[in-house]
């Protein structure tokens, strides 16, 4: 597959991967070398990879190539957001995050779209490249790629429900309005999912709990690669159009009898 490519960073994988609701880190390192990612995402107020006294995630990955993502999953302000990623580059180095507010934590997880928008502005200023979490919304999309988001991350579905896809027309109408690359995030249940997700034209798909939560999450996370690989060469391939009745798959034309 091609290069997909955010900001300053390149990747050969167009898969991405989660970090949370794993039994412990030696099985999301298995399931993420499974998987064949190049980056995981690390709710940073949640999972630690910053303290050095403790466990931490990054010792587990300190040989391998993946990029680690830090989000801001927890964060109900602008401001928190804000903080939380300032104080985690300070502590880590790393300035390629994934911010997402969400402004109901009670039921749906859906993200605040207008405290989103304002801390990617000013993260945008501040230095850091910008995947931003939103809803499947075209226009939303294109105010957080003014704001200066590097890739836009709208949800298939609400996060951790493994409904996949419900509106597969604005992943395409998301995709018409940027030119920065869209991920699709939140919501994926399985593979045909993922498969989905990039026959439709992402540019690349996010997944934690449909693999952390498989009964078999190794089985799952090569799955989920060979998904993304396969929608996005189908993708590249180009389908044929959908038509109300059956024609031929042999040509009639020139027969003898």
């Amino acid at each position: 597959m091609s290069i997909l490519k955010i900001g300053k960073y390149e990747f050969n994988s167009r898969l991405i991967v989660g970090s949370g609701k794993y039994k412990d880190f030696q099985t999301t390192y298995d399931a993420t070398v499974a998987s064949g990612s190049e980056m995981i995402t690390v709710a940073v107020r949640r999972v630690n990879i910053t303290n050095p006294d403790e466990e931490n995630l990054m010792d587990y990955f300190k040989d391998s190539k993946v990029q680690f993502l830090p989000n801001s999953a927890g964060c109900t302000t602008a401001q928190e957001a804000i903080t939380l990623f300032r104080l985690t580059r300070e502590a880590t180095g790393i300035d390629l995050i994934k911010l997402e507010v969400i402004g109901d934590t009670a039921k749906t997880l859906y993200p605040d779209i207008i405290e989103t928008i304002d801390a990617c502005k000013v993260l945008a200023k501040d230095g850091f490249t910008i995947m931003a979490y939103t809803n499947d919304d075209p226009i939303i999309a294109k105010r957080l790629e003014d704001a200066g988001a590097h890739a836009i991350m709208p949800l298939a579905s609400p996060i951790g429900s493994g409904l996949g896809i419900q509106n597969r027309y604005n992943v395409h109408f998301i995709k018409e309005a940027v030119s920065v690359p869209v991920v699709v995030d939140a919501g994926i249940g399985t593979a045909s999912d993922a498969s989905i997700a990039m026959e439709l034209g992402a540019d690349a798909v996010l997944t934690n709990t449909a693999i952390a939560q498989a009964k078999e999450p190794i089985l799952m996370a090569k799955a989920m690669k060979l998904a993304v690989e396969a929608g996005r060469l189908a993708y590249n391939a180009g389908r044929i159009p959908k038509k109300p009745y059956a024609t031929a798959s042999s040509p009639t034309e020139g027969m003898i009898f």
